[in-house]
Parts: structure tokens; sequence; C-alpha cells
């Protein structure tokens, strides 16, 4: 029996890399609930053809003129979804369920302490930042409430819509369940947060009509979805690498 334990230095490894990508996760995803809306960037603007003109609805191009622009938030929150997917992969269903519960209650714990820091009373001609706390503190009350119910929905659906497509394939074809389950939790995200955001009044004065708010899902779901095709890749190179500390209990492997 002695024999068939795991060697110390390999579940040392395992349990690093293990923490190293939930670490991943958990800054990825508390980052982007703290800036979240505060500020919306441009990706990229392009000068649409005429041919184009009559396929891309004018609902989301400016005369010719095509522009992604996405809250800066979006741009930390794609790496939660390659961190579940590589922890789906090489960890199961249920640590990678649990690192989503895990950043859920973290948040709960940001708000907690930041709530605490509101309620105290400050130290007069001491506090250097006192309109920056407060402005910060009322922003990320709704952005993180609203990110909050999004992220348990999509993060929930990723996992599961991972392990379905897993299930199916036998344990075969990573870059499916990787893109399957990424695109459609993504669509769930970005539309469940902007809509809360804008219902909320949490967006910015411009955005006053479902149409801007269409705009702003299709925009922030766009970047995402490159950004999931662009994990691909990067997922199977994880994998690939970190093979030898696979802990699936499924029994399922890639690389058989």
């Amino acid at each position: 029996m002695d024999g068939e334990r795991t060697p110390p230095v390999a579940t040392y490894k395992r349990d690093a890399l293990f923490l190293s990508l939930a670490g991943i996760f958990l800054t990825s995803l508390v980052l982007g609930n703290v800036i979240g809306t505060t500020k919306f960037v441009t990706i990229f603007s392009v000068e649409l053809s005429d041919w184009m003109l009559d396929v891309i609805p004018e609902l989301i191009r400016d005369n010719g003129i095509y522009t992604m622009s996405v809250p800066v938030g979006v741009i930390a929150y794609p790496f939660t979804f390659l961190a579940t997917d590589l922890i789906s992969e090489l960890y199961g269903r249920k640590k990678a369920q649990l690192v989503v519960w895990v950043g859920f209650w973290m948040n709960v714990f940001m708000l907690f302490l930041m709530t605490v820091n509101h309620w105290l009373p400050s130290t007069a001609g001491v506090s250097g930042g006192l309109q920056l706390f407060e402005g910060v503190y009322e922003f990320m009350i709704g952005n993180t409430i609203a990110s909050m119910i999004a992220y348990l929905v999509a993060q929930t659906v990723d996992v599961r819509l991972f392990h379905f497509w897993k299930d199916l394939t036998d344990g075969k074809h990573l870059w499916l369940r990787n893109n399957a389950s990424t695109t459609v939790s993504q669509l769930v995200d970005s539309t469940a947060i902007l809509s809360i955001l804008y219902f909320a009044g949490n967006l910015g004065q411009d955005v006053d009509t479902i149409g801007k708010l269409v705009i702003l899902i299709l925009n922030s779901y766009l970047f995402k979805f490159f950004f999931a095709l662009f994990d691909t890749p990067l997922c199977y190179l994880g994998v690939k690498i970190f093979q030898e500390f696979e802990e699936d209990p499924t029994g399922s492997s890639l690389y058989e």
C-alpha cells in the first residue's frame, strides 16, 4: 500500500498548481468587480466598407464606423473562465465549482470589509482620500452586487456545460468543451451584469435606452467571445504542461 501513495513532492506541486489557478481566478474576479464599469476603453475602431454596412445593423455602428468599447472589468474577467476550465480539466467539476463558490463568498467578504470601513468615522485631517474612498464604495456596491449575481449564474453554467461536453465526448475534444461552455456562459454573464447595472442606473448617463444597452452587451460579449477562442490554445498548453498533476476523479484524460 505504501508504494501506491502519491509522492509528497507530486502532491505539493499539484496543490501549488491548484492554488495558483485559484489565485488567478480570485484576483481577476475581485479586480473586475472593483474597477467594473468605472471606465470604458476602446479596443479598436474600424471604418466599415460599403458591403459591411448592409450586414452590420445600425444599432451597433456609428454611421460607417464600428467601435469596440468595453468596461475595464471585462478585460480581467475572461481569465476567470480560463482558470476554471483548467481546474475543471485537471481537478474535476467539484473543485471547479468549489472555486466558484469561494469567489462568490470572497466578494461578500470584500463588501463586508468595505461597508465596515464606510461606517467607521473618518479621522479628521488625516484621511488623504476620503472623497475617493466614498466614491469607490458607492460605485462598487451596485457594481459588485450585480456582478456577483451574474457571476454565480455564468460560472455555474460554464462548469456544468464544460463537464456535460466532457462526458458526452468521453474526455476528448478539449477545444469543443472549452469553447462551447465559455461562449455560452459569457453571453449569460454579459447580458446579466449590464442589464442589472442599466436598470439600477449604474451605467453612464448616455446609456439611456435599451438599444444602447444592447450595444454594450454585444461589444462586451464579442470581446469575451474572441478571448474564448484565444484561450483555447492556452488551455491545451496548460493541460499538456500540467497533465502529470491531473486529479480528475472521472478518470477521463485528454492525452490517453
